[in-house]
C-alpha cells in the first residue's frame, strides 16, 4: 500500500521540478489584506492555469489594528501569455492575536477574486488590477477591490 501511495507523490515531484511555474511577489493596496505583501504561485509548469497567493498584511490605526493573512486558490487564463484573466476564491485569516475587538476586521472573512493580470512569460514587471468581494459574519462587500505591483520570475 505504501508503494502504491509513494509512486504517484514522487512522479508528481519529479515532473514538478523539471518545469518552471510562474511564480511573483508583489505588494498590494486594498484586495484581502488590505495594504499587504504577497507571494504567487501556479501549481503545474506553465504560465497560467490553477496557482495560489499567500500573503501578510493589516492596518494600524491610534494604537488599533489588525494582521491579515490572505490566502486565495486562482486560475489565470490567457490568449497572448502576458494578459490574464484571473478568478479566485480564498480566506482572510485574522490571527486571535489582533487589536480588534469589533467591527469586519475581527474575524477571518472570505472573498472572491475578479481581474485583470499583466504577468509577462520571460518574468519582469507584475501588475494586477481585481475586484474581490468580501463576506464575513454579517457583512458583505460587493465592491471592494485591490491594486498589485511587483516583480515576475
Amino acid at each position: 500500500m505504501k508503494k502504491f501511495l509513494i509512486i504517484p507523490f514522487a512522479l508528481f515531484f519529479m515532473q514538478t521540478s523539471n518545469a518552471q511555474s510562474a511564480k511573483a511577489v508583489f505588494v498590494e493596496g486594498g484586495g484581502p489584506g488590505l495594504a499587504s505583501f504577497n507571494f504567487d504561485t501556479r501549481f503545474s509548469g506553465k504560465e497560467g492555469g490553477i496557482g495560489g497567493r499567500i500573503g501578510i498584511g493589516g492596518f494600524n490605526v491610534n494604537g488599533e489594528g489588525a494582521v491579515f493573512v490572505p490566502l486565495t486558490l486562482n486560475y489565470i487564463v490567457s490568449k497572448d501569455k502576458a494578459n490574464y484573466f484571473e478568478i479566485g476564491a480564498g480566506a482572510t485569516l485574522v490571527p486571535s492575536s489582533s487589536a480588534v475587538e469589533s467591527g469586519p476586521f475581527k474575524n477571518t472573512s472570505g472573498h472572491l477574486n475578479f481581474g485583470y493580470r499583466f504577468q509577462p512569460e520571460k518574468g519582469g514587471l507584475f501588475f494586477r488590477a481585481t475586484i474581490n468581494p468580501i463576506f464575513g459574519q454579517n457583512f458583505f462587500w460587493p465592491y471592494y477591490g485591490g491594486l498589485s505591483l511587483g516583480y515576475k520570475f
